[in-house]
């Protein structure tokens, strides 16, 4: 063979000679086969067509596995659409892939040609050499000690050990074809998996060019770009068998009916996932999400189980609410009058309307509330440290321990090798390489940056929209519901208030928002990726992740943040009201109760919209369009409606269809723990949708989907430093939510320091907490309008109650701040200081205490280095024996002194 050097046009595939071809049985094939009559073997009889089942993954002699197929129709643009194709296959065909043909005839729709490729062992061999895929050279040696005490427990969650280890465990080494004999290979056709196989032919179609030599256009080139431009309608591996039965070819493992059967049913959530099946099939980026995935639902469990034992305690100290018995009471609640909330339209009101909000907001807002924030931020600690562990132990078994490197120098962008048409010699290889000028680099960057900044200011403006309507419809229900106008319906009607009313219809208006604009956005986040030109798969991800996820954090959370931390902050006091940007809307205050409440509220309506909305998106969108797709073909017989169809009438996944699965569970995992302080049950509803989640995932994935081209990757990639991040933050916002959100510090500070009778009780806390202001000295212009106040005010009530701590009317300090203000404010201060430093030592601690890798998974890692020295060492002299011998040298049995003894390493004892 002879490779193709291409420096210019970055080309790195490789063309196969005639004597390079492997010669057994399969040797001679070398054509684009004709729809007609097939592709023969020498010497092979031909195949009735009518009797060759077409739900077959083998080419029409039935021994040639179909590793990838193609698809095209003819249209308008046909012939420059036909040359294209024309070159390309024969390209195709000229760097060893073997190509078949389905005419149009033999299709369903009468308008699809599919063309079939197979990969010989000869391009497989050549290719895993140069993407140094890891193969088995000697069987695992290392027993086994991971059974734990009482092992009979977990029975029932175990799923069959075909099913769970469908694969030996082996000793890896990257693959070298010139020491082929060195490795394992039992048999040439199964040697590499279903996944490393289309993964080595995507790689080959995503650099194979569709151009004659003499024309030196180098940016036609790759897969991607015909499937752009229309010259292919699809490409995509094929599934091994339908997924309802097994494949009747005894050849196939029919890994698709094995996941179906033990994964992707619902009533398998209890069950433990077969990963090592799942990475055989679909490849280790696939694997290492479910992994993920599955840890996270496992850890979920321990928040869910300590959330809900912290909201029974709120339930079960229900009666024990001493502020809430004064709120409802008629001597307490029902004697204070309340000033106006809203300017014009909002009338005096008693207290006690507030009744029911109160004891609502004592199931969130109470002393287990604190306890749970506490624990939050030491269990997202363990979360992210035991993930790395089992990180650590899954990139040992896949063979990822060394592949970060071959990553950025193996796997560079065909869009990069194309559109970079400057090279620079690269240090390191001393080969020309592409490259992207520090120029254009720098302007596309900032270009990027300041479109992802104007989207962001797009959603501030939208919050601020949204605001406002909180601001301006107040006012109206207020005006509406001032004679109980809600009183008449049943079992509802008492619980709605202005201000529920304005918090759920906000919360329901700001979920729209959130999705019209989510939807905008992902097209101008992948669009301002691709200008930016990426060099690597995994940097294109990880600026894609960065922007998606900037854009997400601001949308989904920023209504959150607003209810948390401003809403109530900056009201000012009757008399001298704080207004919207100078408007004359007027700030929101909280209810008596708190905030607390409403941001449960908040927080409940956008995480389960965007959990059942994310579900339906899923799954029903997929569903339909494949039902709707397929209604033609769904009559047909087995025979007739073949693999390639069947796989061809379902959806593509993408290539950043894993990356939605990502952000829909870390825009989750923001969720229960940047808020949880204020909803100690979202750690239950996040763990009821993953155990859903697992299962619609698996279902449309090995059911309404394509099979997705394998990608290998180490680790779950930028997601694992924002996950950092928002673990981090979390610490931060719970603290200042348990802080100034809720009421937990004023009423200690009430308790212990200001409690007129020196009592350990919370007695004449709500009255100490209003403070007093003269109606005679609210100005015209925030008065109620005539009408508007209830019928039991009179002119006898002179004085009205605020939120606040100030001095009353009459006071030589009157309406500034009391001391105790300046108290409450300096406790929550201490508060956060204290609590953000004891949790975040003890996140530390913690995560210092707990290695990244366990000691037998460093231990197995030495151990495989070792033997691939000491056993390619050996294999080397005894081959140069071997030669020598040849050489007429027999009789020399000494060691050759080219290849000295290379000295043991050490190794743990845990390997010996």
């Amino acid at each position: 063979m002879h490779r193709i050097t291409g420096k210019a046009g970055g080309d790195s595939l490789i063309e196969m000679s005639p004597t390079d071809s492997f010669n057994d049985d399969m040797n001679g094939y070398n054509q684009h086969a004709s729809s007609s009559t097939g592709s023969l073997q020498q010497g092979q009889s031909p195949i009735d067509k009518q009797q060759h089942s077409k739900d077959s993954v083998f080419f029409r002699d039935g021994v040639r596995m179909i590793d990838f197929v193609l698809s095209y129709v003819d249209d308008k643009d046909g012939e420059r659409k036909q040359e294209r194709r024309r070159l390309y296959e024969a390209n195709l065909v000229n760097v060893g892939l073997e190509l078949e043909t389905e005419d149009k005839s033999e299709s369903d729709d009468g308008k699809t040609y599919f063309v079939k490729i197979h990969a010989p062992w000869e391009v497989l061999a050549t290719y895993a050499d140069v993407l140094k895929v890891k193969v088995p050279f000697k069987a695992n040696d290392i027993p086994d000690n991971s059974d734990m005490p009482m092992n009979w427990l977990s029975t029932p969650f175990r799923l069959p050990e075909h099913i769970m280890h469908p694969q030996p465990d082996y000793f890896t080494a990257p693959f070298d074809k010139s020491k082929s004999d060195f490795f394992l290979i039992d048999n040439k056709d199964t040697f590499f998996s279903p996944s490393t196989r289309n993964r080595i032919l995507y790689y080959i179609l995503s650099r194979c060019s569709y151009f004659r030599d003499e024309c030196g256009d180098k940016d036609k080139k790759g897969i991607k770009r015909l499937l752009n431009n229309g010259t292919y309608t699809a490409a995509f591996p094929l599934h091994d068998c339908r997924y309802w039965s097994r494949s009747k070819d005894a050849n196939c493992e029919s890994d698709r009916y094995n996941l179906h059967k033990h994964w992707a049913r619902f009533f398998c959530f209890f069950k433990e996932q077969p990963l090592n099946l799942i990475r055989k099939y679909y490849g280790e980026k696939i694997g290492i999400y479910f992994a993920w995935l599955g840890f996270y639902t496992e850890m979920l469990l321990f928040a869910a189980i300590v959330g809900t034992i912290c909201f029974i305690y709120g339930f079960l100290t229900y009666d024990d609410n001493q502020w809430s018995k004064e709120i409802c009471s008629e001597k307490v609640g029902g004697n204070i009058v309340m000033c106006p909330l809203c300017d014009k339209k909002c009338g005096y009101w008693k207290l006690n309307t507030t009744c029911n909000s109160s004891w609502q907001s004592h199931l969130f807002d109470n002393v287990g509330t604190v306890f749970f924030a506490i624990f939050m931020g030491i269990w997202v600690t363990l979360f992210l440290e035991f993930w790395k562990r089992r990180q650590a132990r899954l990139e040992y078994e896949w063979d990822l321990v060394d592949f970060e490197e071959e990553q950025q120098q193996l796997q560079l962008r065909p869009e990069y090798e194309s559109k970079c048409t400057n090279r620079k010699l690269n240090r390191i290889t001393q080969e020309m390489e592409p490259y992207l000028p520090i120029t254009s680099k720098c302007a596309r960057t900032c270009l990027s940056g300041a479109t992802v900044l104007l989207w962001i200011s797009l959603i501030i403006a939208c919050i601020i929209g949204v605001i406002a309507y909180r601001l301006a419809v107040y006012a109206a229900f207020a005006s509406i519901m001032k004679d109980s106008a809600t009183s008449h319906l049943q079992v509802v009607g008492p619980y709605i208030t202005p201000q529920l009313a304005t918090s759920v219809t906000a919360s329901c208006i700001n979920f729209v928002i959130i999705m019209i604009l989510n939807l905008m956005y992902e097209r101008v986040a992948v669009w301002i990726t691709d200008m930016e030109i990426p060099k690597t798969h995994l940097e294109y991800e990880n600026k894609l992740t960065v922007k998606m996820f900037l854009f997400q954090f601001v949308n989904y959370y920023s209504s959150c943040f607003y209810v948390a931390f401003f809403k109530g902050k900056f009201v000012g006091f009757p008399g001298k009201y704080a207004y919207m940007f100078g408007s004359k809307l007027r700030n929101e205050e909280c209810d008596p109760g708190g905030c607390l409440i409403e941001l449960t509220t908040q927080l409940v309506i956008v995480m389960t919209g965007k959990q059942v909305w994310g579900n339906i998106q899923e799954a029903l969108v997929p569903w339909l369009m494949n039902w709707w797709g397929s209604r033609k073909a769904r009559n047909h017989p087995e025979s007739l409606y073949s693999r390639w169809e069947q796989d061809h009438d379902l959806q593509g996944f993408g290539q950043l269809g894993l990356f939605y699965e990502y952000l829909e569970m870390v825009i989750q995992f923001g969720f229960i723990t940047l808020f949880v302080a204020s909803f100690p049950l979202a750690p239950l509803l996040a763990l009821i949708n993953n155990i859903i989640e697992v299962r619609v995932d698996a279902w449309k994935l090995t059911t309404q989907f394509r099979r997705p081209v394998a990608a290998k990757a180490h680790s779950i990639g930028a997601w694992q430093e924002i996950l950092n991040g928002m673990a981090v933050l979390s610490v931060v916002t719970n603290a200042f939510i348990v802080a100034f959100t809720s009421d937990m510090i004023p009423r200690l500070v009430y308790m212990y320091a200001y409690q007129p009778n020196g009592e350990m009780n919370m007695k004449g806390y709500i009255n100490n907490s209003l403070s007093v202001f003269n109606i005679s000295a609210i100005p015209l212009d925030n008065k109620p309008d005539d009408g508007e106040s209830p019928s039991w005010f009179d002119s006898s009530i002179t004085t009205c109650r605020y939120r606040d701590y100030r001095y009353p009317p009459g006071h030589e300090k009157e309406y500034s701040h009391t001391m105790q203000f300046w108290h409450i404010l300096a406790a929550k201060l201490a508060f956060i200081i204290i609590v953000e430093h004891v949790v975040f030592l003890v996140k530390f601690f913690v995560a210092w205490m707990i290695p990244d890798v366990p000691s037998d998974v460093r231990a197995r890692v030495k151990r495989e280095r070792y033997l691939v020295q000491e056993y390619l060492h050996n294999y080397e002299v005894e081959k140069l024996k071997i030669q020598l011998s040849q050489n007429g040298h027999s009789d020399c049995n000494c060691t050759p002194m080219i290849y000295p003894s290379i000295p043991k390493h050490e190794v743990l004892s845990e390997c010996l």
